[in-house]
């Protein structure tokens, strides 16, 4: 009999995080029961691996100023929170998970805390038979107004909840003390799992359809790289005779998606998707690719071999996106277009520059959904034998 993984994710603007948790709970299914606590909404064209128990939790997201909405009209912020908040606790008392994976926290999801602080509390007093408390967090960390204060916070709270940290990306790519730096150091083991993507088929590649594919991920930041788009797609049409395809995403507002199709409307060469079941499926297709740089999009580029340019999304401290878009143009990866220079004609000649642009083939640790299961079986066996649940692991 499996023994039980709880794995907690929220997603509140796009669907990257959403999508990471999916890969990391396909891969440890294979060993373990997965429970996953998703806590955002689910889009269509996304669908949840089988053989993983999904416990959908009042959905709730972030709006354009960051503050927290919930997309349950049946229920308040306040509501959603406190039957979050019950819910995650009778989940943990029903199924008495040996390991907690928790995306993100206490690197971020901090309005989230008045719910996972308690599941933390309940399973540390547990004393000996305590699961393993483990962090997921992604290559690269946002930057913060109160850096210092936050970094500080995130430390304390890892060393007092966690036995350990799984970053999802190579460390010759990206360290996790590049953008995290607290006084007090962290007294838990941080191990690199290398970047986890979803799994693809191995198929032949197709031949490349000289076309354009412009996407945003789940599309609730794409607005102004999708008017940049209609605007280059004339002038692209008229002088090379390039088409277009653009991928507006599921988290796109119904308004915008409208006023796409009217904006695109008898515009020769562009076609307008809303969804489509695979964006680096689609990407393995075109010759050449135009999008944000998410964590998932980035590896959809780099697994499907696409020449590239991304517009980093950067609002306020959002820059995690141009960290790691200026990492991948400088391996020769991509190239990046300055998001506060887009507009029609400069993404129309950063998209005429990609025809002569040939991605490297740089080697970066891809297989990180493997490698976490991998090392969680290792360590829970060994966190297991140890006599005292406060003891950190090597």
């Amino acid at each position: 009999m499996k023994s039980t993984l709880m794995l907690y994710c929220q997603h509140s603007v796009g669907v990257g995080h959403l999508i990471r948790s999916i890969a990391l709970a396909e891969a440890l299914a294979e060993h373990w029961h997965v429970l996953l606590l998703n806590g955002g909404r689910i889009p269509s064209g996304i669908s949840l691996p089988e053989g993983v128990d999904t416990i959908h939790l009042p959905p709730l997201g972030a709006a354009a100023d960051g503050t927290l909405i919930s997309h349950d009209e049946s229920h308040s912020v306040d509501e959603a929170k406190l039957r979050r908040r019950q819910q995650i606790l009778n989940c943990f008392e029903t199924v008495d998970p040996q390991v907690i994976l928790i995306e993100l926290f206490p690197f971020g999801r901090k309005k989230f805390s008045d719910e996972i602080l308690p599941l933390l509390e309940r399973a540390q007093q547990r004393g000996r038979d305590r699961p393993l408390v483990l962090c997921s967090v992604r290559d690269v960390l946002v930057s913060r107004k109160d850096q210092e204060l936050h970094d500080n916070r995130a430390a304390e709270l890892l060393n007092r909840y966690f036995h350990g940290v799984l970053v999802h990306s190579d460390p010759n790519f990206v360290r996790l003390e590049e953008t995290f730096n607290p006084r007090q150091p962290l007294e838990v083991p941080v191990h690199y799992t290398g970047f986890v993507g979803r799994k693809r088929s191995r198929r032949p590649a197709p031949a490349r359809e000289r076309r354009v594919l412009v996407s945003s991920g789940g599309g609730q930041t794409g607005s102004a790289l999708f008017r940049a788009a209609l605007q280059a797609q004339p002038i692209l049409w008229q002088g090379q005779g390039l088409p277009m395809t653009l991928i507006a995403g599921p988290f796109l507002s119904e308004a915008e998606w409208r006023g796409l199709r009217v904006a695109g409307h008898n515009l020769p060469g562009l076609t307008l998707l809303r969804t489509v079941p695979d964006v680096g499926a689609a990407m393995e297709q075109v010759g050449a690719s135009v999008s944000r740089c998410g964590y998932n999009t980035s590896l959809d580029i780099l697994f499907s071999g696409v020449p590239a340019v991304v517009a980093p999304f950067g609002e306020g401290h959002e820059d995690e996106q141009l960290k790691r878009a200026r990492r991948l143009e400088r391996l020769g990866l991509l190239q990046v277009l300055d998001p506060a220079r887009l507009d029609g004609q400069t993404l129309a000649h950063a998209i005429r520059a990609l025809e002569t642009f040939r991605p490297d083939s740089a080697r970066l640790q891809l297989g990180g959904a493997a490698n976490t299961t991998e090392w969680i079986n290792q360590h829970f066996a060994h966190y297991r034998a140890r006599r005292s649940p406060r003891e950190r692991l090597a």
